[in-house]
């Protein structure tokens, strides 16, 4: 086996890897908050309410 042969290899493990990182994060995400707080625009409304303007 050549190092294109290991590079492609550690390629997909890095592939698989991330794959898997990210069906976890989507389970955690999905048992942690309802369908309605991940469907919902109130980051804006957040952000004005914390923001604070001086002049």
């Amino acid at each position: 086996m050549d190092i294109w042969n290991f590079a492609e290899y550690a390629a997909w493990a890095v592939s698989g890897i991330l794959a898997i990182i990210i069906v976890l994060d989507w389970i955690r995400i999905d048992t942690t908050y309802s369908s309605e707080v991940l469907t919902s625009s109130r980051e804006g409304e957040i952000e004005a309410m914390t923001e604070e303007h001086r002049l």
